[in-house]
């Protein structure tokens, strides 16, 4: 079986699922070569909270 994932999947979510391979029976976790993501994503502004209220 394989897994991907997405840039903007959480890698603690990614582990879970194998964690969870592991638990019904999956024998061994093979990294495979792939392109390296280092993308970062904003909130919507809706969500965002301006830095001047943000208390220390």
């Amino acid at each position: 079986m394989g897994v991907t994932a997405g840039a903007s999947a959480p890698e603690l979510l990614v582990q879970e699922v194998i964690e969870t391979l592991r638990q019904h029976g999956g024998l061994a976790v093979r990294d495979l070569d792939g392109r390296e993501e280092n993308i970062t994503f904003s909130l919507p502004k809706g969500l965002r909270i301006p830095a001047v209220a943000v208390d220390d």
